[in-house]
């Protein structure tokens, strides 16, 4: 099942079929990985890092397609606030991706690419997949999982689902159910790829064209929600680019429309648009107490609150000011139901002009808050 984009990490093949929550399963699932650090003789010094959307297991090295350094290399490193030299940092490519991990673009057992006979997966089926890689790799319980955005929609699902087999959980920018305003930009993205007529029902791979066009949009209207106004309005204001007037056409009449577009032109270059699709509608999906079978005659806080009865982790859940995309509000939700389930957590809203991508960038307080968390 290798898939049609260049695995460039270790992996391996799980033995046994892979169950999913929609009822199917999958047989001879590869995850692609990567690992930094040394495995303690006790295996107790193990940390999952869960990457984000469109994000990968390339979390501490070069990407192998754009050669850009690993998406966390600030983070993750020899004396860094993930220090290798004390923790042995798994990163997994998700399930239904495409670096790698078995996905729509990956062979099915007929040797053709899976496409759209790949079964739609859930945030859970994904860690499924983590927790069979941690089974082969021999570590029994993680001294901790890390994860933003959809990240650390994996980080809490691991949390309830298998709390027996983690210490420490750090979740940053991210929520516990997927509002119902990212499912309408979700499902926008989704739409723009479907309507690319190369797309052809998500049978391309053997044509010889892409939806790129249809993939570029979607990236487009993702990336703007990743961005604050602050942001946007310091890097690009209403600057024209390359011009002294407007155009009255229309090309990329401002800087915001030409970064915008090369955003989506250079994304498609790196990733999978049947990937996309299905990645996003994990997402979409994701609702922590429906994953615990928390009926919805439930209050909303004591909803997820019963979701996470029988959690034995310690919580670390962060946001930031500009993240319009996840706002705190989700975290405090989160927070506050770890309260009320009886668990250690603690709550931080951080400072930070970046928006959703604040995770990612250079946030010195961020660095602080994992590296005394993890030194606990």
């Amino acid at each position: 099942m290798a898939s049609l984009f260049t695995p460039c990490s270790d992996s391996l093949t799980l033995a046994d079929p892979l169950p999913l929550d929609g009822g199917q399963s999958l047989e001879g699932v590869q995850i692609a990985y990567e690992t930094y650090g040394t495995l303690s003789p006790a295996r107790d010094n193990a940390i999952l890092i869960c990457h984000a959307t469109t994000g990968d297991q390339h979390v501490a090295s070069p990407h192998p397609i754009t050669g850009k350094p690993g998406w966390w290399d600030r983070m993750v490193g020899a004396g860094k606030p993930i220090d290798t030299d004390r923790f042995f940092v798994i990163c997994p490519n998700v399930l239904g991706s495409c670096m790698g991990t078995t996905g729509p673009g990956s062979r099915a057992p007929d040797g053709q690419p899976y496409g759209l006979r790949f079964p739609v997966i859930t945030i859970r089926d994904m860690v499924r997949a983590h927790m069979a890689l941690l089974d082969r790799l021999g570590v029994e319980r993680l001294y901790g999982v890390v994860g933003g955005s959809m990240g650390g929609m994996q980080a809490l699902s691991l949390s309830a689902n298998w709390p027996d087999r983690v210490e420490r959980v750090l979740a940053l920018a991210t929520t516990a159910a997927m509002p119902v305003q990212n499912i309408a930009f979700q499902e926008t993205g989704r739409q723009a790829i479907m309507a690319d007529p190369d797309w052809r029902q998500g049978a391309y791979y053997n044509s010889g064209r892409a939806p790129d066009a249809g993939l570029a949009v979607a990236r487009m209207a993702a990336h703007i929600t990743y961005l604050s106004e602050e942001t946007l309005s310091e890097k690009f204001g209403r600057r024209l680019q390359d011009r002294d007037a407007k155009s009255f056409g229309f090309g990329a009449d401002y800087q915001v429309e030409s970064y915008l577009r090369h955003q989506g032109a250079s994304f498609t270059g790196r990733f999978d648009a049947n990937s996309y699709l299905y990645i996003t509608k994990a997402m979409s999906y994701f609702d922590l107490a429906e994953e615990r079978g928390v009926g919805a005659h439930h209050g909303g806080a004591a909803r997820l609150a019963e979701a996470f009865a029988g959690v034995k982790a310690r919580f670390c859940v962060v946001s930031f000011d500009t993240d319009w995309l996840y706002p705190t509000s989700e975290s405090r939700k989160i927070a506050h139901a770890l309260n009320a389930a009886g668990a250690q957590v603690s709550f931080m809203e951080l400072a930070a002009p970046f928006g959703h991508d604040s995770f990612l960038l250079d946030v010195p307080a961020l660095d602080r808050v994992i590296a005394g968390f993890l030194s606990r």
